[in-house]
């Protein structure tokens, strides 16, 4: 599955946000600057800002006014990689086909470089970058609370604690297995879709249809992530392949078998794309960009 040319001008467009970002930030520390653009601008995806852009579009909002949360979204996921990889955490090496953020560097410099992002995300949204001083200030104190509560004890975190609980824990149900990734990854997507309804000024039904949405194709990322872990190889997925059965992780696959892993996550797709239902064509990023997350060999 490719993207749509929307879909890479979405990605094209973060990355030189994030690079302008970045380089009007300059430390003192120069150690720690280099390791907070190695964090950032190391490649990925970006599913998270582009989520904010074509949520924003398809809202009928302007992308312009969606650069601060894109890009304090993206901050906030890389902070957590590389926390999420320490060697008191999920203990990897290998992140984006290179050496993680503690290998590259140190791990003090590392979890410097992921506080540093994680402050940078909330002052990039509260007006001292770009377009942010156009959104009012009910808009701006909205999307710091949402990013706020999808990063915290009520979201990503708690997911980090519950997956480290789980470790070697093959009891775990479908069901605790689902609330890990809900909090995991689920909260963050589910903001990113959020932060672009803020932007645009959605309505009350927008941004109930994008959240429903959201919560669907979250899971489902998560799904495909956990069979990703077992087809590929480490060469294509950019991390180590096999971490998850090697770690004795649960994940949905070892729950329930290839196969129905591959139903369950196409099921969420299905049920995403009905939840945008209410939006027209200016939605086709978001649809796009949920087939692409079911779809994806990496």
């Amino acid at each position: 599955m490719t993207l749509s040319n929307l879909i890479i001008h979405y990605q094209q467009r973060i990355e030189q946000q994030l690079d302008m970002l970045l380089a009007s930030h300059a430390s003192p520390a120069g150690k720690l600057q280099e390791a907070m653009r190695y964090a950032v601008l190391g490649g990925g995806k970006r599913i998270r800002p582009v989520l904010v852009y074509a949520s924003t579009e398809a809202c009928g909002g302007d992308i312009t006014f969606a650069d601060p949360a894109a890009c304090a979204v993206e901050l906030i996921h890389a902070y957590s990689l590389v926390h999420d990889d320490l060697p008191a955490m999920d203990d990897d090496d290998l992140r984006r086909g290179q050496p993680t953020c503690h290998k590259a560097f140190d791990e003090a410099t590392a979890i410097l470089a992921g506080d540093a992002l994680q402050s940078l995300a909330f002052e990039t949204i509260t007006g001292m970058y770009n377009n942010s001083a156009n959104l009012s200030p009910t808009q701006q104190l909205n999307q710091v609370k949402t990013l706020a509560v999808a990063a915290g004890a009520n979201g990503m975190v708690t997911g980090q604690a519950l997956d480290l609980a789980a470790v070697g824990d093959q009891q775990m149900t479908l069901a605790e297995l689902e609330q890990m990734h809900r909090h995991k990854t689920g909260a963050l997507i589910r903001a990113s879709v959020q932060l672009g309804a803020i932007a645009a000024n959605a309505t009350t039904e927008q941004h109930q249809a994008l959240t429903h949405f959201a919560d669907n194709i979250g899971l489902a990322f998560q799904v495909k992530d956990d069979i990703l872990d077992v087809e590929m190889d480490t060469s294509v997925l950019g991390k180590r392949q096999g971490a998850d059965a090697a770690r004795n992780k649960p994940t949905y696959p070892a729950l329930l078998g290839l196969e129905i892993a591959r139903q369950k996550a196409h099921h969420l797709y299905h049920e995403a794309i009905k939840a945008l239902s209410m939006f027209d064509e200016h939605a086709k990023p978001l649809r796009d960009l949920a087939s692409f997350i079911v779809e994806r060999h990496h």
